[in-house]
């Protein structure tokens, strides 16, 4: 089957800036990789993303796609959901359930929120939040929740263009103004709110205090993993977990052969330079924030950089079907 070049949906955001698409109100987020995406060209322009994982199932997906709660009647989900998030002012501190606690708190079919961040642009003095400081207590953090004094507790740290950042469900957290990033997570949007620096209150950002209060996790931590010197031409891994890996592909003069092997779709993102993805008998050329799925089923595939160098973030799912934590 095609390559899939997807269209990317901007949304609007009070802390948003102007790096994604100008626009007023700023643009905070650009889901970039998401089953209600559509399909910009081919024999499946105008579809979305799921209704091709419904029409093309293992051929798009891979061996290695996960069984999902179904939301039609093929079962059939695209596992992933990726963003650029474009920070000029505090997110909310805001936490996600886990498999079973979505079940549990919203209901049948629902999945957690696992994700990891990609820092792209940083400016001096960034830093986000995630976690708690060491030592305290679930009570105390119960208390900070409900009373509105959640600040006082958190962890702030500084970070850098290239640092990456894993974030299992329960962990509390915020970005920070002054942040680029690539945001990768489960097929899932359930957030919770538990501290919005006090902006006024409004139907689209309500707060979550008692969900907040019953799935975060206060001993939850999180190291930022600096990158480290890149070797061009190469791939280097970022993270990897139970629902989803992440690599860095770098390329400034030579052609990178990739291989999907049937396993896993490859979700590919311009982050710097351009490209030309080719199979054998198609080709398409990306700029930067661009996005194209590689299906399973394509096998062998080539990345070539066009005129300076380049940096792609690949998605993927990871080997094994892995069980929801509902049923773990």
């Amino acid at each position: 089957m095609s390559l899939l070049q997807l269209l990317p949906q901007y949304h609007t955001r009070v802390w948003g800036g102007q790096r994604l698409k100008p626009a007023q109100p700023p643009i905070g987020e650009a889901w970039i990789v998401y089953e209600h995406n559509h399909i910009a060209a081919g024999p499946l322009a105008g579809r979305t993303l799921a209704e091709a994982a419904e029409i093309e199932g293992a051929a798009l997906l891979g061996a290695w796609a996960p069984s999902l709660p179904p939301r039609t009647p093929t079962g059939r989900r695209f596992p992933l959901l990726i963003k650029l998030l474009d920070c000029a002012d505090w997110l909310s501190i805001q936490v996600h359930p886990n498999d079973e606690q979505a079940v549990r708190l919203e209901g049948p079919g629902h999945l957690g929120k696992t994700e990891a961040w990609h820092i792209l642009e940083a400016e001096a003095g960034a830093q986000l939040i995630a976690g708690v400081r060491p030592g305290v207590s679930a009570e105390a953090l119960a208390q900070a929740i409900r009373s509105g004094t959640l600040p006082d507790l958190v962890d702030y740290h500084p970070v850098q263009a290239g640092d990456t950042v894993f974030m299992p469900a329960g962990t509390l957290h915020a970005l920070g103004p002054g942040l680029l990033l690539y945001e990768i997570q489960q097929t899932s949007d359930i957030t919770y709110r538990v501290f919005d620096w006090n902006r006024p209150a409004s139907a689209g950002r309500a707060l979550h205090l008692e969900q907040s209060a019953a799935v975060t996790d206060p001993s939850a931590r999180v190291q930022i993993q600096r990158l480290p010197p890149l070797v061009e031409n190469d791939q280097h891994p970022l993270v990897a977990c139970r629902y989803f890996q992440l690599d860095l592909l770098t390329a400034k003069t030579k052609t990178l052969t990739l291989d999907t092997r049937g396993e896993s779709f490859h979700a590919l993102t311009v982050v710097g330079g351009s490209a030309k993805v080719a199979t054998g008998d198609e080709s398409l050329e990306l700029g930067r924030f661009e996005s194209v799925i590689v299906p399973a089923k394509t096998g062998a595939y080539t990345l070539e950089p066009q005129g300076s160098a380049l940096r792609v973030l690949r998605a993927s799912v990871p080997n094994g079907r892995y069980q929801t934590e509902a049923a773990s």
